[in-house]
């Protein structure tokens, strides 16, 4: 794995501002790229903190091309659903 694929933030159910700080600090160690992943419920979470990163902290970013699929997810009783996928990369 090169040092660009460990450029992500995966978004779960934190407090956006959580997720917000990981962007920050991750540009803050050199990094030229960050990519913001989520799926299903949490896209929306995903999109506040690319929002919140670019408008309030770090106003010199740029959003790339935005790119959504789906993913099949299997539960526990072994039943099988198709889930939303989003990712945004972000560049200074």
């Amino acid at each position: 794995m090169t040092k660009k694929d460990d450029n992500f933030v995966l978004i779960g159910k934190k407090a956006p501002m959580s997720y917000v700080f990981a962007v920050i600090t991750q540009f803050q160690r050199g990094a030229e790229n960050v990519v913001i992943k989520a799926r299903g419920k949490s896209i929306s979470r995903a999109v506040d903190v690319a929002e919140i990163t670019k408008n309030k902290f770090l106003n010199d970013l740029k959003v790339g091309q935005i790119s959504v699929g789906t993913e099949r997810m299997s539960n526990e009783e072994g039943d099988e659903s198709n889930v939303s996928t989003i990712e945004i990369p972000l560049t200074k």
